[in-house]
């Protein structure tokens, strides 16, 4: 008897909704996701066309609205290529591993109050699928899992460059996902949970935006590159060079992975909603004059009208931005965003502890302010010595650089690290070996100093 309660307990924490209303969120969760993401296609070609005085599409449906419906039919009227050497099972596996964790993270995203503010069918409810108390947690896990997509599609391809497309695309997405933690991190402190609902609880006074920029401004950084988006959109890059990990898939199974990039867009934008912009709470103006705008059915809209402003920043950055080099997207991952969210979590604790203890803001400042000078000075003294050091070393390998012989064993050998070769005598040119005067150039001396050089 008590195993029993206690598993109806267990089963508390996801909902309380009758499994007919459990079906028709979750309908409406997977309705919601294709539905934004039909109108996101047709919304960046439009944007972007306007950015690049184009015209954009304008066949299929009113105002060309149809052109991403049109596309999806297409690829699923393409030939479906299996290539000879691949994995098969593995090979139709990838892209639905690929595409299923996308859809799932949207299932603790809530689009309203906790409460039961909605009636759907006279059934009282809350609009969110669910939630739970480390709902934040989930939606990490479930994006790593779809890393698995990508790198198995490399992999089970049968061909060396997608294979190295795939683990190129594997390294970035992992590389982004640990600053993105560290800024989930600093909302956890902030909000006490890691709840969905309640973080957009913690939200009703003020913002995170305003209270946390600087993890606001990582974790945008870390959705681009996670979402592999222009301008770090290595792998459409390299599928232009016949180099990508979906080289060698086309159909229907394309297909699948490029909804996977917009089903992220939409995620990873209703997440960054959830935690920075609050939530499905009305505006700033909004919400002061008009007491029901965060009840009933507005928050929804409220929520929409975020994501959509989140997306429109995908496409301005795509329409803007150049496309860097896959150097400088790892740098950026790890010698800048992990590093800067490290610190920035411990800045963040360090306040939350002193706020816990009663200090006063002006002496949290204080000693804030404090620890980021003995940073920065700090910084400047280790500058200082690997100035020196770099100096130091590049005066010795001046030293020790000297010309050798390439072929003093008897055959050809490059120069160590540190030589160089000699010289190689050249010829002046003619400008400057023809002799002006009154006769012409005189061929002679051209002989003789050829016969010389000999």
């Amino acid at each position: 008897m008590n195993t029993v309660q206690l598993a109806a307990e267990d089963l508390s924490l996801f909902g309380r909704d009758v499994w007919w209303l459990v079906v028709v969120k979750a309908v409406f969760c997977f309705a919601f996701l294709m539905v934004t993401v039909l109108f996101s296609i047709v919304w960046e070609r439009k944007v972007v066309a306007w950015m690049q005085l184009r015209i954009g599409p304008n066949r299929h449906g009113p105002w060309g609205m149809l052109q991403s419906l049109a596309d999806g039919v297409k690829l699923m009227l393409k030939e479906d290529i299996i290539v000879k050497r691949a994995d098969k099972v593995v090979y139709v596996l990838a892209p639905i591993i690929a595409a299923i964790p996308a859809f799932m993270a949207i299932a603790v995203i809530p689009f309203g109050p906790a409460g039961d503010e909605v009636s759907i069918f006279g059934q009282r409810t809350s609009m969110q699928l669910t939630d739970l108390p480390i709902a934040m947690l989930y939606i990490l896990a479930v994006a790593s899992v779809g890393i698995y997509g990508i790198v198995l599609a490399g992999w089970s391809s049968g061909s060396t460059y997608p294979l190295l497309g795939g683990l190129r695309s594997c390294a970035q997405m992992i590389s982004y996902e640990i600053a993105m933690g560290a800024a989930f991190a600093s909302v956890f402190l902030y909000s006490g949970s890691m709840s969905t609902s309640a973080i957009v609880d913690a939200q009703q006074d003020r913002w995170f935006i305003v209270l946390l920029p600087v993890s606001f401004i990582i974790y945008v950084v870390t959705m681009v590159g996670e979402t592999n988006r222009a301008p770090f959109d290595m792998p459409e890059s390299e599928g232009d060079l016949v180099g990508g990990f979906n080289t060698e898939y086309s159909s229907i199974k394309f297909a699948l992975f490029m909804l996977a990039e917009y089903v992220n867009m939409v995620t990873v934008s209703a997440v960054s909603v959830t935690l920075f912009l609050g939530g499905w709470r009305a505006p700033y103006p909004i919400s002061t004059f008009w007491e029901g705008a965060n009840h009933g059915w507005w928050p929804l809209l409220w929520f929409v009208l975020k994501v959509q402003l989140l997306l429109f920043f995908f496409i301005w950055l795509r329409g803007t931005l150049p496309r860097v080099r896959y150097d400088q997207l790892m740098k950026l991952g790890w010698k800048v965003l992990i590093p800067v969210s490290v610190v920035w979590l411990m800045m963040v604790a360090t306040v939350r502890a002193l706020r816990n203890e009663a200090y006063e803001i002006g002496d949290i400042a204080l000693y804030v302010g404090g620890a980021v000078v003995a940073i920065l000075l700090l910084s400047l003294v280790a500058d200082v010595f690997r100035d020196k050091r770099e100096k130091a070393a590049a005066a010795d390998a001046a030293e020790d650089a000297r010309p050798f012989d390439p072929l003093a064993g008897g055959f050809p050998v490059p120069p160590k690290p540190g030589q160089h070769l000699a010289p190689v005598p050249r010829r002046r040119p003619r400008s400057e070996r023809e002799l002006i005067v009154s006769g012409g150039a005189n061929p002679d001396s051209d002989r003789e100093e050829g016969a010389e050089n000999v």
